[in-house]
C-alpha cells in the first residue's frame, strides 16, 4: 500500500551513489592480458594550478586552513573556468588509452536489450515502464485490456539531450488526472507537471521549486507535496534547513498552496513526507530532523478541520504506518525492535502504550509491504532475502517461493489487486519479473531479462571475514567459472557502509561486462549499513565510524590473502557516503591499493553540514561544532584534510556532476585539488566532472556508458593493461 511513504520517510538518506562494476570486452582467457610498458604514468605539472586562499577556520582554539574555499562558489567564473580545464586534462589523459572506445562499444552492445517494468493499474489502463535498450531514459506506456500499448508519456523527449527525467510519476484515485515530477540536468529540485490522464493535456502551470518529496493524491481533489522555501544564493549548494507539507487543490495556484505541517519553528523539520490512506481516510505525516528516527502525526480527513493527533512526539524510533482498516492502523517500527516489527492500534488511541505486537521482530531485519490484503514481510538474512506471506490478523500464510539466493523487491500493490509483481536478481543474474498470485502462493515467470549474459558461466558466493576489532562481515565475491586465484586478477571492491542502507545483491551491465573479462567484484556488507539492523548501523556511526574504514581495509586484505587479488590489481569503489569510505581509506591505506575511484562522495567532513540538507546526515557522522571529540574525529579522517605531502597515493579519477545538490561538488574538487598538490608518486590523480548530471538519478544511458566506459578505462590502464584480450 504504503511503498511510497516508506520511500519519503528515508528520502533524506545518502542515495547509495554510483554503483560500480567495472567494464571490459568478452574474455575467453581467465585473467586479462598485460603488458607491463603500459604508460599510465602522469606528469604532475601538468595539471591545472589550483590557487590557494587564505580562508582559516577556528575550531575550539584550532586553526583549520581551507585553501581551495573559492571553489565551493558554483556560480563563480573562476570555479566554472576551473572545471573546464580540470576536465581538458582529465579527457586528454583519458584519450591516450587505446581501448577507451572498445568499452564503450561493449558496454553500449551489452546494454541494449528491451527493459519492461512490472504493469500496475490505475483507473481503466494498464501502466508500465519500457526501454527498447539505448534511450536516455525509459518510456510510460499504457493499454487498456485487450488493446495496443500506446505512449503515455516519454521523458526522452523533455529535452534535446536526454537530461531531464521522470522523477515521479502518481495517479489521482480514479486514475483520471496525473501529477508526474521532472529532475532538470540530475538536480533534486523539481517541477509538478499536472495532466488530464485521458487526454494528456496539461491541466494547469507547473508546481516548482519542489524538493525531497511524494504526491499523494486526496481523492480526485488535491494532493500533498514537500519542499523547502526556495534558499537565498546557490540553489545547488545553499543550506536547505526547514521542509514544509503542502496541499495543492487543484485548479488554484500554487501560491495559495496551504502549509498542513512545517510553518512555524517548533514545527521545523529537516525531512517531512505526507501520505494518504488508500481509502482516503487519514492523512499521516513524517517529520525527521536527521536521517535517523521520525516522529509522527495523524488527521481524520473524514472530518473538516480535524486537529493533527500524535502518534510519536519524538525521534527515538524508524516509524510509520503501513496500512489501515477502518480505524485499525498497522504500523512498522524498530522502537525497542532494533530489527523491526508490525504492530497494530487504533486510531483514537494511537500512543505507543496502546500498541499490540502483530508480526514479532526476529534475529532478522524486517522490511514490511503490502497488497491484495495480506502483508509481505522480507527478512534479511545476511543481506540476502526470505518472504513471508501473512494476513491482516498477523497468521503466516506461507513464505514465498524465490529462485534462489539473492534479493527480491518489495512485493505490493492495491488491496483489490488479485496479482502482483516482484523482481528477482542478484550479483551474476539479470533481473526476472515473476508474478504471485496471493490467494493461492503460485509464483510464475512475468518477463525474464532480455540480456545477453550466461549466468551460468558465473559464481557468487558469500564468504565472512574479520576486521580489525574480531567483527565478522560478510562479503559477496563474483566472478568467472574456474578463475585461477594466481592473485593478479583485476578487482573492484565496492562499499557503502552508512545510513543504515543495506547492500544486497542485484545484477548491472557494468559488473557483467567487467567479469566477463576474468575480473573479481567484490562487495562487503561493512558496518554502519542496515544488513544486521540497528546496532550494525550504529556501530557505524559518528565516533564509531573508523569502524567502517576497518571494515574495508579487511576486505581488501582479504582479497589479497586469500590470492583474489594484490595491490597491484585492487581497486576500490563508493558513491555518496562511499565515496567518503573511499577517500578515507586512500588517505589511511595508500598501499592497500591500485586504483581508487570516489564518486560524488562526501569528502570535507567539517563542512559537509553547511550545504543543501547535509545538516541532516549528522545522526551518521556528528559535527565539527557538536564537542571538540567530535571534531578532533572527524578531522582525524576527513579526506580533504588528510592528504599529505610526500605520499604515493594510488591512481585517483575522482567523479561528480556540476548539478549535484545533494552532495555538492566542491567536497570533490577540494579533494582533487588536495591530491593534485601533495601527489607524490607518479599515479594519476585526476577528477571527471559530467555537466548538467547530479547525484546519480536520471542520468541518462548515454552519459551512464561514457561515464562507466571512462572509469573502467582509467582503472585497468592504471593497473598495467595496455590492451584488452583480442
Amino acid at each position: 500500500m504504503n511503498k511510497q511513504f516508506t520511500s519519503l520517510v528515508s528520502v533524506s538518506v545518502l542515495a547509495a551513489g554510483l554503483i560500480a562494476g567495472c567494464s571490459g570486452l568478452d574474455n575467453s582467457e581467465k585473467v586479462m592480458k598485460q603488458t607491463v610498458q603500459a604508460d599510465s604514468n602522469f606528469d604532475n605539472k601538468a595539471y591545472p594550478i589550483t590557487r590557494k586562499g587564505e580562508v582559516v577556520d577556528t575550531y575550539f582554539g584550532k586553526d583549520v586552513a581551507d585553501p581551495y574555499r573559492w571553489l565551493e562558489d558554483d556560480r563563480s567564473e573562476e570555479t566554472g573556468a576551473w572545471v573546464k580545464t580540470q576536465n581538458q586534462v582529465t579527457f586528454s589523459y583519458l584519450d591516450r588509452i587505446p581501448y577507451r572506445e572498445q568499452l564503450k562499444e561493449r558496454l553500449a552492445d551489452l546494454w541494449n536489450y528491451e527493459k519492461v517494468g512490472a504493469p500496475f493499474k490505475e483507473g481503466k489502463y494498464t501502466y508500465f515502464y519500457k526501454n527498447d535498450g539505448l534511450q536516455n531514459q525509459y518510456v510510460v506506456y499504457r493499454m487498456v485490456e485487450g488493446g495496443e500499448p500506446e505512449v503515455f508519456l516519454d521523458p526522452n523527449s523533455f529535452s534535446e539531450d536526454g537530461t531531464t527525467s521522470l522523477a515521479q510519476l502518481s495517479f489521482s484515485k480514479d486514475g483520471s488526472i496525473a501529477a508526474y515530477s521532472i529532475s532538470e540536468g540530475g538536480s533534486d529540485w523539481r517541477k509538478i507537471i499536472i495532466i488530464d490522464a485521458e487526454t494528456k493535456k496539461v491541466l494547469e502551470a507547473p508546481l516548482v521549486d519542489v524538493k525531497f518529496s511524494g504526491i499523494s493524491w486526496f481523492g480526485n481533489k488535491g494532493f500533498y507535496y514537500s519542499s523547502y522555501d526556495k534558499p537565498e544564493g546557490s540553489e545547488l549548494s545553499a543550506k536547505t534547513d526547514q521542509h514544509k507539507l503542502y496541499y495543492h487543490e487543484l485548479g488554484t495556484p500554487q501560491a495559495n498552496d496551504p502549509v498542513i505541517f512545517g510553518a512555524t519553528e517548533d514545527e521545523k523539520r529537516r525531512y517531512v513526507a505526507g501520505y494518504v490512506t488508500e481509502d482516503d481516510n487519514y492523512l499521516l505525516i513524517s517529520g525527521a530532523t536527521s536521517t535517523s528516527g521520525n516522529d509522527l502525526y495523524l488527521k481524520d480527513l473524514t472530518r473538516p478541520n480535524s486537529p493533527l493527533v500524535t502518534i510519536l512526539d519524538n525521534f527515538d524510533s524508524d516509524t510509520y504506518v503501513i496500512e489501515n482498516q477502518g480505524s485499525k492502523l498497522y504500523l512498522v517500527t524498530n522502537l525497542n525492535a532494533p530489527n523491526k516489527k508490525v504492530v497494530t492500534v487504533d486510531a483514537s488511541k494511537p500512543s505507543p502504550d496502546q500498541w499490540q505486537d502483530l508480526i514479532a521482530e526476529t534475529d532478522d531485519v524486517l522490511t514490511v509491504s503490502t497488497g491484495a490484503g495480506y502483508f509481505f514481510a522480507e527478512y534479511m538474512l545476511d543481506a540476502i532475502s526470505k518472504v513471508y506471506q501473512y494476513d491482516y490478523q498477523g497468521n503466516k500464510v506461507r513464505e514465498i517461493a524465490l529462485p534462489g539466493p539473492g534479493s527480491a523487491s518489495e512485493i505490493d500493490g492495491k488491496k483489490d489487486d488479485k496479482v502482483l509483481y516482484f523482481s528477482f536478481t542478484n550479483y551474476k543474474t539479470p533481473g526476472t519479473i515473476y508474478k504471485l498470485t496471493p490467494d493461492t502462493g503460485k509464483v510464475d515467470v512475468y518477463r525474464e531479462s532480455g540480456a545477453k549474459f550466461d549466468s551460468n558461466d558465473y559464481v557468487s558466493k558469500q564468504v565472512f571475514y574479520t576486521s580489525k576489532d574480531g567483527t565478522k562481515v560478510p562479503m559477496m565475491i563474483t566472478h568467472k567459472k574456474g578463475l585461477e586465484l594466481n592473485g593478479k586478477n583485476p578487482t573492484i571492491l565496492y562499499g557503502y557502509g552508512g545510513f543504515n542502507v543495506s547492500l544486497t545483491p542485484y545484477f548491472s551491465v557494468t559488473r557483467a561486462v567487467w567479469m566477463e573479462q576474468g575480473g573479481i567484484y567484490a562487495v562487503a556488507n561493512l558496518r554502519g549499513g542496515g544488513e544486521y539492523g540497528k546496532a550494525w548501523h550504529k556501530a557505524g556511526t559518528q565516533l564509531e565510524k573508523q569502524n567502517v574504514f576497518d571494515d574495508f581495509i579487511a576486505a581488501g586484505e582479504y582479497l589479497i590473502d586469500q590470492n583474489y587479488t594484490s595491490s597491484d590489481y585492487l581497486a576500490v569503489n563508493g558513491g555518496s557516503n562511499g565515496g567518503l569510505l573511499v577517500g578515507a581509506v586512500m588517505t589511511q591505506r595508500p598501499d592497500l591499493m591500485k586504483v581508487a575511484l570516489p564518486a560524488v562522495g562526501v569528502l570535507d567532513m567539517l563542512r559537509y553540514h553547511t550545504f543543501t540538507a547535509g545538516a541532516g546526515w549528522a545522526y551518521d557522522y556528528g559535527t565539527a561544532e557538536q564537542s571538540e571529540a567530535m571534531f578532533e574525529y572527524l578531522k582525524g579522517y576527513s579526506p580533504v584534510h588528510n592528504v599529505k605531502a610526500g605520499v604515493n597515493y594510488p591512481a585517483t579519477l575522482v567523479t561528480t556532476g556540476d548539478h549535484d545538490d545533494r552532495v555538492v561538488p566542491a567536497h570533490s574538487f577540494k579533494f582533487a585539488a588536495e591530491l593534485q598538490a601533495k601527489q607524490a608518486g607518479s599515479a594519476p590523480t585526476m577528477i571527471r566532472i559530467e555537466t548538467n548530471a547530479g547525484h546519480g538519478a536520471g542520468t541518462p544511458v548515454s552519459k551512464t556508458i561514457e561515464q562507466y566506459a571512462d572509469i573502467y578505462a582509467f582503472t585497468l590502464f592504471n593497473m598495467g593493461f595496455s590492451e584488452l584480450p583480442k
